[in-house]
């Protein structure tokens, strides 16, 4: 599949100039909640016009890696498979521990953007000291790590002033422990969120990498859930300002 991540414009102030150092690409993580039906839908909000990355563009969930979601200690793990495709292409000092935060990451963030709360009726009680974990877990959850999918990455290209390194993760709407209508952007940082079928997404505003993403889920919802975690995921990168593609 071609990749056109970061040929779409997004804002002022966006783009580095020649001389600027080149900045290091951040972890980040995004979750894409699919809704099945006649249609399939995904959750999708509009990025407040204050963000200086991606103001206005409609994206899935998510945000940057933070040290609690490497410490926090959760039941359950991600599935060999889609840790077999984290661990591949990352440096010697990423670790299982910040892999598995990664998709931490994607939970907490999609509670705290949009009060969703993705689940699995809680087995143990699990101690932290961080104010959106607390909320998360007093609702008697606890994350469904062994049924997240991890099914693409992407580094933000080399011209950009902010840059992600963003793993996506998909998981399905029975592990959606709340009511998913009652979606609110209790952050502030994502507006008018909707649950869109993929070609209704489409047509929206959206940041080429978002469009990407669209594509991957559309191929990898045609399989059943068990086969899509066997399944490998791209990671489209830049060097020396090209992008390049590999299948994890």
């Amino acid at each position: 599949m071609a990749h056109q991540y970061g040929t779409t414009p997004i804002g002022p102030g966006e783009y580095r100039d020649n001389k600027a150092d080149l900045v290091r690409p951040k972890e980040a993580a995004t979750l894409i909640i699919v809704r099945a039906g006649a249609e399939p839908t995904v959750l999708m909000g509009k990025r407040a016009a204050s963000h200086r990355f991606m103001p206005n563009k409609f994206v899935f969930p998510g945000g940057r890696l933070d040290l609690i979601d490497q410490r926090l200690q959760v039941p359950g793990d991600l599935c060999p498979p889609v840790m077999r495709r984290l661990r591949k292409a990352t440096r010697k000092c990423v670790t299982d521990r910040k892999l598995r935060g990664l998709a931490l990451a994607a939970i907490r963030e999609t509670f705290e953007e949009t009060g969703l709360v993705v689940g699995r009726p809680a087995t143990e009680r699990v101690k932290t000291q961080h104010a959106v974990w607390q909320r998360y877990l007093a609702q008697g959850v606890e994350p469904p790590l062994e049924h997240m999918d991890f099914i693409a990455r992407a580094v933000t290209p080399t011209y950009h002033t902010r840059r992600f390194d963003t793993r996506f993760f998909l998981v399905h709407d029975q592990f959606i422990h709340n009511d998913p209508e009652h979606i609110t952007d209790a952050s502030g940082e994502l507006n008018e969120l909707h649950w869109l079928t993929l070609n209704a997404a489409r047509q929206l505003d959206l940041p080429a990498v978002t469009r990407w993403a669209i594509d991957i889920v559309e191929q990898r919802i045609q399989l059943e859930p068990a086969e899509q975690l066997k399944q490998s995921a791209p990671f489209v990168t830049f060097t020396h300002g090209q992008a390049v593609s590999i299948e994890l």
